[in-house]
């Protein structure tokens, strides 16, 4: 997530001060990724040693305002021109949960599957319950049109995210099921810690907690709890 341009682009509109920013960029994109308002100072104080914002006076309240610079503006239409950078992907931990539990000793990696689509499917639904709300404000003109749609906009990447991600492990189960079939993919057998308290050691014994059990004992939160209490509240 840039917040470096996404206060570029809020300072485009206008000068602003900090705290006012952070709500402006909470209130566009619906709370989803929250600032806290040291964040918004560190960029800005960054944004300034390059250039691209500057100081401009007081507000009647005394806070300072900051401007876009010349400089910023170029910035941010290279910004909007720019593609998105695919060459690093950022770390999913799904994916590495599935990378690790390939063949590790102990682990249902179907169970670890099962629970997993669980969660998705229900913030599919949870994220289209929220976009429904989203339409019906846009419909009823209430509050900011600009801001609604923007949350919209969110809202659908989030709901063709979470379809992927269900698709992406329904063709991981298939794939495994077609590996255990052919004898490619076997289970990995747990190596005993150091000092002899594995199965024929003298240590103590525990039960593993498998994925399935986790999954039995840990309950799913949905998306509209676990969203900032700001973007619940707004969309009511």
């Amino acid at each position: 997530m840039s917040i470096r341009h996404g206060l570029l682009a809020l300072l485009e509109r206008g000068p602003r001060y900090g705290s006012q920013l952070r709500t402006e960029f909470e209130s566009r994109t619906g709370s989803t990724w929250p600032l806290n308002v040291g964040q918004v100072y560190t960029t800005l104080a960054r944004l300034e040693r390059d250039g691209l914002v500057a100081p401009d006076g007081e507000d009647p309240a005394g806070h300072t305002l900051y401007a876009i610079t010349d400089t910023g503006r170029g910035e941010l239409r290279e910004w909007y021109e720019r593609p998105v950078d695919r060459a690093n992907p950022p770390r999913d931990e799904l994916a590495i949960k599935l990378a690790m539990a390939v063949g590790a000793p102990n682990v249902d990696i179907r169970a670890v599957i099962q629970s997993q689509r669980h969660a998705t499917v229900q913030a599919m639904q949870d994220y289209t319950r929220l976009k429904a709300q989203a339409l019906a404000a846009i419909d009823s003109g209430r509050g900011s049109e600009r801001d609604d749609i923007a949350w919209l906009l969110v809202l659908e990447q989030l709901i063709f995210q979470t379809e992927a991600e269900a698709r992406w492990l329904d063709h991981c189960e298939t794939r495994l099921v077609r590996l255990s079939a052919s004898g490619q993919l076997a289970p990995a057998e747990a190596e005993p810690p150091e000092g002899g308290t594995g199965a024929s050691g003298g240590g103590p014994r525990t039960e593993a907690r498998t994925p399935a059990r986790a999954a039995a004992t840990t309950p799913t939160t949905p998306i509209t709890d676990r969203l900032p209490r700001t973007a619940r509240t707004r969309r009511g």
